[in-house]
């Protein structure tokens, strides 16, 4: 006999804050009557941290540090055991969104080496000889915005041949000038990083000019710890040998889901970088650095 379950939330975009309430419907699609012993709901938030393949082994204390964080975790008898009858049954639930203690209910992320995410999980019982069903939804988790307001401070850059770092022959290097600025290194998630960039001079024909952005995780704890960077997206801003003189516009969405508020807490931290990379004709490759600091308002 085929029975289907599913969840559904009310909201659409199934974005919640701590202090609301998880609502929605558990839905059971069956042709004939079906006896069950019960079924059951449960919310969970978990943080999940994972090693690097080259810190594994450094710290015997990282095992300790890198077990998941549980945010949250409840659970609710949705119907006692009985019999459903054939046909769509809708069953109602709600769940407050309040985590454990004075544990803080982190902004849904999805990284490599961390992972905050929550979940809603319906589980099935059915009689002997029948197979127990159950389905699975996540819902996203916004932190609540900050108060104070963000006052945007542009910042400027310029790079030539000396202002490089990580070089090994400077006297190799062809002349070039690239000025420009990012509007804000401190950034609210959910608009755009702006600014411009602008090639001065450059005896070398240019390729390409990208925008990377970049996640830097952090797991460990006093002994130690590991800190990761990966990147998240590369936009390409212009192609071929640009115009000299001409200002080239920046402008990035933080992408949803793999960007969240930069977050410090004593097991682990995620914070975010902007690299302006600049790739001559001769493959000479040409990078600046800023740190980012990602709020939500």
């Amino acid at each position: 006999m085929s029975v289907t379950l599913d969840i559904k939330l009310k909201r659409a975009n199934k974005v919640y804050h701590e202090g609301e309430t998880v609502a929605g419907v558990v839905t059971l699609c069956c042709k004939e009557p079906l006896q069950h012993n019960g079924i059951a709901l449960s919310m969970d938030g978990i943080v999940n941290l994972q090693l690097s393949s080259k810190s594994v082994g450094v710290f015997e204390a990282f095992y300790n540090s890198v077990k998941p964080i549980p945010l949250i975790s409840s659970s609710i008898e949705v119907a006692k055991a009985g019999k459903i009858p054939g046909g769509k049954t809708e069953i109602p639930f709600e769940f407050p969104l309040i985590s454990k203690g004075n544990k803080v209910l982190y902004e849904t992320y999805h990284g490599v080496f961390v992972n905050i995410q929550y979940t809603l999980r319906c589980d099935l019982k059915r009689p002997l000889l029948a197979k127990d069903l159950s389905r699975s939804c996540e819902f996203i988790v916004h932190s609540q915005p900050q108060k104070s307001k963000i006052v945007p401070t542009p910042v400027k850059f310029s790079i030539t041949p000396e202002t490089l770092q990580n070089v090994r022959e400077r006297s190799q290097l062809p002349l070039f000038l690239i000025r420009g600025h990012l509007d804000a290194t401190s950034c609210v998630i959910s608009q755009p990083l702006t600014g411009e960039v602008q090639v001065d001079k450059s005896d070398v024909p240019i390729k390409s000019i990208e925008l990377q952005l970049v996640r830097v995780e952090t797991c460990g704890c006093a002994e130690g710890y590991a800190r990761d960077a990966t990147e998240i997206q590369n936009i390409q801003i212009a192609e071929g040998d640009v115009g000299h003189g001409m200002p080239i516009p920046v402008h990035m969405v933080f992408p949803r889901l793999f960007t969240c508020p930069t977050l410090e807490t004593t097991n682990f931290k995620v914070e975010f970088e902007i690299n302006v990379v600049v790739i001559l004709q001769d493959d000479h490759l040409i990078t600046e650095n800023f740190p980012l600091k990602l709020c939500r308002v």
